[in-house]
């Protein structure tokens, strides 16, 4: 690399859960708590990064100074422990309107990889390991950023051993193997660096959880409307172990095969 490699960043965080068993190895998968798929998504922001942060945070404090919103015990308890930020699962709908109408005037595209939670998949291909249905998932969101001369900075939500050094450079190394599986041409020339964050700190990791929402909503629940408020900023989803689906690429969706209430998990 020269001297002069320019340096991105890009926002990761997940929906849903990577539980397949409970008790005595019992499959608990759509059970109360339990999600039906894993998804990781990964947000590119086309504006400076610091003034998406202060458009959220002048959201949330336009939140904890309205004198509505600031009265539901949720948000109260947050801004008591000082620790206000927005989680679309925890978020009240009023709040959630708010973000989603703040997304759609940032300039940012998104893409996801979603894992449906197939136990007999999860036992040959990840040898029953959570860690490796994490790690396999971000390598699929990661196999085709090695091909311009660049650093890319991946700002990733923490979650446990799942984002551990060992584990995040393990789905580097699968993603890596991948691209070049694919591309025997081409030299692997970037630079990927993982930054553990918290996002109760770093507030572009909100926008990452909001767009992870609205897909895992889709294929839980089949519900399309948070999605398509922002769908044109999701550049791809990819839902990886449909295999139903693997001829002609049908499991890719993008800005010409949107998600529909179809991809629910039944």
């Amino acid at each position: 690399m020269g001297n002069n490699i320019k340096t991105y960043h890009r926002f990761l965080d997940e929906a849903g859960d990577t539980t397949f068993y409970g008790k005595g190895r019992n499959v608990i998968i759509g059970e109360d708590g339990v999600s039906k798929s894993f998804i990781i998504g990964m947000v590119k922001f086309k504006e400076p990064l610091e003034d998406v942060r202060i458009k959220i945070n002048e959201l949330r404090n336009k939140i904890l100074n309205h004198n509505y919103l600031n009265k539901v015990p949720s948000i109260r308890k947050k801004i008591q422990n000082n620790n206000y930020y927005f989680h679309a699962t925890d978020d009240i709908p009023e709040v959630r309107m708010l973000v989603y109408e703040l997304i759609a005037g940032i300039n940012c595209s998104f893409e996801a990889v979603v894992g449906r939670k197939i136990p007999a998949l999860f036992e040959k291909k990840h040898s029953s390991k959570e860690n490796e249905f994490y790690a396999d998932l971000l390598s699929h969101l990661l196999k085709n950023k090695f091909s311009k001369e660049q650093k890319l900075v991946l700002n990733i939500s923490e979650r446990g051993s799942s984002t551990n050094n060992s584990n995040l450079q393990f789905a580097l190394q699968i993603a890596k193997m991948r691209f070049q599986s694919n591309n025997e041409e081409k030299e692997i020339i970037s630079n990927i660096q993982f930054n553990i964050q918290n996002h109760t700190k770093e507030p572009l990791l909100n926008i990452a959880d909001y767009f992870c929402w609205s897909i895992q909503r889709i294929f839980e629940r089949g519900e399309i409307r948070y999605y398509d408020y922002i769908s044109d900023k999701v550049s791809q989803v990819i839902d990886l172990y449909d295999s139903s689906k693997y001829s002609n690429w049908e499991n890719y969706y993008g800005k010409k095969n949107k998600l529909t209430s179809d991809n629910i998990i039944k």
